[in-house]
């Protein structure tokens, strides 16, 4: 079973290329993030043409999330991020699809720091580690997939000493987010590329990409019976290369129908 996440960063405008995408890769269920398409401007139709189940929360201009799936049906279990009644912005996404609860999320950037779009961020994390820590303790799989914004370490970017006083790289945020693994999050992508800088988004500017100065802030958290069941993942970086592109190249993990046995010791 292979689950990917995409921040498309406008999926109206780059429908083509997502559907592009789709229909080289055939992953079985997607997160995207960054929709910014009211509900109604969903591309629904063009989509499931492709075979794909959806659902999304959309929201006009910014933010919005998606779930599709072609492997089954998709049965939604929470939509918006709980412990905050009044937090209107659409950020998170959680279903139920073939035994494998999947909850795709777009964390808040944060910037300017400080100021109150760096604390609403902070308050978005607190909510987050509350709600993931009842997640994690299911015994079926759960992938948590998506933008989450944050530089977990130095190996995740380029350049650190240019990131310090970046709300994505900023000590409070990277705490945040070493607390979420703590819980007993099997970060996929760094947990089978220990050592290895490997990026997720690169700027639109300077020839990000070609110079590859990029950024990890994308990621797959898998709780443990989704991780003994984990066999490979990866950054598809051919899309980040295309012509009017999203500045974010897809992250994927593959899961094993059953779980991997240990061997013996």
């Amino acid at each position: 079973m292979k689950i990917a996440t995409y921040n498309v960063n406008g999926i109206n405008g780059r429908l083509a290329l997502l559907l592009r995408w789709l229909e080289m890769v055939e992953p079985d269920v997607v997160c995207l993030q960054e929709l910014k398409a009211p509900d109604a401007s969903f591309p629904e139709a063009a989509i499931r043409d492709l075979g794909y189940d959806v659902i999304w929360q959309g929201q006009p201009r910014w933010n919005g999330v998606a779930i599709l799936s072609r492997v089954g049906d998709i049965h939604e279990t929470r939509r918006g991020l709980p412990g905050d009644p009044d937090d209107d912005q659409s950020r998170y996404i959680e279903a139920a699809v073939i035994g494998v609860l999947v909850a795709g999320l777009y964390l808040p950037n944060g910037n300017p720091r400080p100021g109150p779009r760096f604390d609403y961020k902070l308050r978005w994390f607190e909510r987050l580690h509350d709600h993931l820590a009842g997640l994690f303790a299911l015994d079926a799989p759960v992938v948590v997939a998506g933008d989450f914004n944050v530089m977990p370490t130095d190996l995740d970017v380029y350049a650190p000493e240019r990131w310090r006083d970046d709300a994505l790289f900023a000590p409070e945020v990277r705490q945040a987010y070493a607390g979420l693994v703590a819980q007993g999050w099997t970060d996929a992508l760094r947990h089978l590329h220990p050592g290895e800088q490997i990026y997720t988004f690169w700027k639109y500017w300077r020839r990000s990409f070609d110079r590859d100065a990029g950024l990890r802030i994308d990621h797959i958290l898998l709780n443990r019976p989704a991780a003994t069941r984990l066999v490979a993942a990866d950054v598809d970086r051919r899309p980040r290369g295309w012509e009017k592109t999203s500045d974010h190249a897809p992250v994927w993990v593959e899961l094993a129908d059953k779980a991997k046995r240990r061997g013996k010791t």
